[in-house]
């Protein structure tokens, strides 16, 4: 069989940074129209940091050693032993992506809700998820709605509703705290990448509709607004075009007493973002929004969380101003894609919407686009699925110990993965994963098992977009793993 030799892999080490002027820039004119991007492009995937498999535990849990995990029907592991609790730590700040300019961005937008806001509780649940799309290559973008009653599996927790994933994160500590266990949760029930995260208060919301003057938004329905955390008194609202001062725009996103209910709620939200836009990227008013924009960050730096960086923020503000309003997609995950079901949560009764995936998976790739995503997120037993996948696997043994390659390779076949090619180079410290074709079940099963979920683990990923390569995924093995005795 023909030699491999790889060089060792210097990864680069990303500093996080606090958000910047240019971020919110970006986040004052888009309420997060933005960034996420992992879409298989050659460069931008060096630090990859949101990888899970469904129901895994927290990235701060390493693999077991000795062997394969045990799952659960839902593809949860199972533990074998009980170890003490640790300590809650604060939570870590999961370094984001450079984003390459080129290749397709996504970014998920978080509200917390209203409740929790005024309680001033501090694990909040979201109120609204937005996933969003930019696609610089092809001039189009996109925005998804995603109901909060949504019954999901949460990374590390297991099945609940959606809106609970942001509070949990937070509340738990773990590392990227409440948005990065929301990114991982919506991550994996979409299958779609996402890295980067937008949160807006309600103050620096209502701010920041006041000081562009306010927003026209066209009223489809007689509504009647209740003003949060401004002591004003609820007002009714006719249909037709109406201009909202802030107050009123936040009580507008957030009503949800129409007939539609959440699903309503979603579409008016997205009419403010576009309002929002129409506002901002108007040829009168653009040139007058970048003069203010110092102004605009002292005012709302401390009610704006991203990690968007200063240059991305501005390139995505000029890239989306150029986009046609025709080629922005919009869609709601509605009634028809969910089923209605209850449960008990917290010893109470709760209706929840439980997911149709073939009718979200239509309506997700017509706005992601199809070849630009992974498959649904499944549930069931990590190795089935990766079996299923049927990918070609080249070991590459650079570990210490000579026969770790083909005790890698064995073990694998054992669990009937697909080994086609075996080789050996020059010793390597930390095992890469190489993938050259989209099969993620099978990428997510082995970070599990080399112990490479946690946060710095994840750095260990590469992506090498190439139809002609001979397999789909390459493993090159180090010393970590040899070292860690993973397999036996």
């Amino acid at each position: 069989m023909k030699k491999i030799n790889l060089p060792k892999l210097k990864l680069p080490q990303i500093k996080f940074k606090r958000p910047s002027v240019g971020g919110i820039i970006f986040w004052v004119i888009t309420i997060g129209l933005g960034v996420a991007a992992m879409v298989f492009a050659r460069s931008f995937f060096a630090c990859w940091t949101i990888t899970s498999l469904p129901g895994m535990p927290p990235a701060t849990c390493g693999a077991q050693a000795g062997g394969l995990p045990v799952f659960n029907p839902e593809g949860t592991p199972i533990a074998t032993s009980v170890a003490a609790t640790p300590e809650a730590s604060a939570p870590v700040d999961v370094p984001p992506p450079t984003w390459d300019g080129g290749s397709r961005v996504n970014v998920l937008f978080i509200g917390v809700d209203a409740r929790d806001w005024e309680a001033n509780n501090e694990a909040p649940r979201s109120d609204t998820l937005i996933l969003f799309t930019i696609d610089p290559i092809s001039k189009t973008a996109g925005m998804l709605s995603i109901p909060r009653d949504m019954w999901v599996n949460i990374p590390g927790f297991g099945y609940g509703r959606i809106n609970t994933a942001y509070s949990l994160g937070a509340g738990a500590k773990l590392p990227g705290g409440g948005p990065g266990l929301a990114m991982k949760t919506v991550e994996q029930f979409l299958g779609v990448p996402v890295n980067y995260y937008g949160q807006l208060d309600f103050n620096t919301f209502i701010a920041m509709i006041d000081t562009i003057g306010g927003i026209d938004v066209q009223v489809k329905e007689r509504l009647k607004l209740d003003p949060v955390g401004t002591g004003k008194d609820k007002v009714v609202i006719t249909p037709g075009l109406r201009h909202l001062v802030g107050w009123k725009a936040l009580a507008y996103a957030r009503t949800r007493k129409t007939e539609g209910g959440d699903v309503d709620r979603a579409q008016r939200q997205q009419d403010v973002i576009f309002a929002i836009m129409d506002k901002v990227f108007s040829p009168d008013y653009f040139p007058i929004f970048m003069k203010q924009a110092p102004g605009l960050y002292d005012l709302m730096a401390s009610g704006i969380h991203t990690n968007l960086s200063f240059d991305d923020g501005l390139r995505l503000a000029v890239l989306l101003q150029g986009i046609p309003r025709e080629n922005i997609k919009t869609g709601v995950i509605d009634y028809d894609m969910v089923t209605f079901d209850n449960t008990v949560l917290d010893g109470q009764n709760a209706s929840v919407f439980k997911p149709k995936p073939d009718q979200i998976r239509i309506l997700r790739d017509d706005i992601f686009g199809g070849g630009a995503v992974s498959a649904m997120a499944g549930s069931g037993d990590p190795v089935q699925l990766s079996k299923q996948e049927n990918a070609r696997i080249r070991i590459t043994n650079g570990a210490f110990a000579q026969d770790f390659g083909q005790r890698t390779a064995t073990y694998l076949q054992g669990l009937g993965l697909n080994v086609t090619e075996l080789s050996s180079t020059t010793q390597v410290d930390r095992t890469v994963i190489v993938l050259y074709s989209p099969k993620l079940y099978t990428m997510r099963f082995l970070l599990y098992l080399f112990g490479m979920n946690g946060s710095s683990g994840t750095t260990q990923i590469r992506f090498d977009p190439n139809p002609a390569s001979p397999v789909d995924v390459e493993i090159l093995l180090g010393n970590d793993v040899a070292n860690a005795n993973v397999i036996p």
